[in-house]
């Protein structure tokens, strides 16, 4: 089969991962289990490029998984379900805000697509009810707009209280854990990120790396979960040298995720 330019692939003996960009800047995620053959799509924020890629790769829908309810990231499911329809899986605690779901999903349940687990983690703080699922075994977590490549969802509905546990439960990921955010936005939060933290010398060098990937067209999603924790302001709320340079190394964690979160919404 052809390479795409328009879609990045990650492929193993055990499963398929591909990138598709939808809309202007946001990322929805094929995972195929190469045992059983069965596909999820996780979110849906237009149909066209989701089923033209299914189509070129002849992939069935098995599963799709949603990560919350805000438009660009469902308003492609009718015109998908046209053509690909399968089971649709989502938050309980966000059923009234997302299309019909066939499996209503909350904090630590688990699944199976195929032969690879999926464990439902809750993150709300973007939205309330915004969830997001880790399978350990493809190394792959997909975060949508609560972790995101070198940043994090803004708090449309959460509070930084919330929003800060939820990355908590996610900053232990193992270190090649693939972060599958949901959107394009890592450039300009590398700008940020180096304005609160300045001295971090891996920092520097992934903004570096960032302008030379979106040079030649490339993604920066997903990201290394290793990259994220060394680089990520929001990740690095302990570490003495971020807090001195915001004026809060006395400050609590939560307090200083309020006010970098804060700073990011106005820069």
């Amino acid at each position: 089969m052809p390479s795409d330019p328009h879609v990045e692939t990650i492929a193993t003996d055990t499963h398929t991962l591909v990138t598709i960009p939808c809309l202007s800047d946001n990322y929805a995620f094929l995972l195929r289990d190469n045992n059983s053959g069965d596909v999820a799509l996780i979110d849906v924020p237009e149909a066209a490029p989701i089923t033209a890629e299914l189509d070129r790769r002849g992939w069935t829908l098995s599963q799709i998984w949603l990560t919350h309810h805000h438009f660009d990231h469902i308003d492609g499911l009718p015109e998908l379900a046209k053509t690909h329809s399968a089971p649709v899986y989502g938050a309980k605690a966000d059923a009234e805000r997302l299309p019909d779901l066939d499996s209503a999903l909350a904090d630590g349940d688990t699944f199976t697509l195929g032969t690879l687990d999926v464990r439902v983690i809750d993150v709300s703080g973007h939205t309330v009810g915004h969830i997001a699922f880790f399978v350990p075994q493809a190394k792959a977590a997909f975060t949508a707009d609560s972790l995101m490549a070198l940043g994090c969802g803004r708090l449309f509905e959460g509070t930084p209280e919330q929003m800060h546990a939820s990355l908590e439960k996610m900053r232990d990921w193992p270190d090649d854990t693939l972060v599958c955010s949901g959107h394009e936005y890592t450039a300009s939060n590398a700008k940020f990120a180096l304005s609160v933290d300045p001295d971090n010398t891996d920092l520097k060098k992934r903004a570096k790396d960032i302008d030379a990937i979106r040079a030649e067209g490339r993604f920066t999603v997903p990201s290394l979960m290793s990259l994220e924790r060394a680089t990520n302001p929001f990740l690095r709320c302990n570490d003495p040298g971020l807090r001195a340079n915001i004026g809060l190394a006395q400050a609590t964690d939560v307090e200083v995720f309020a006010e970098v979160r804060k700073r990011k919404d106005s820069f």
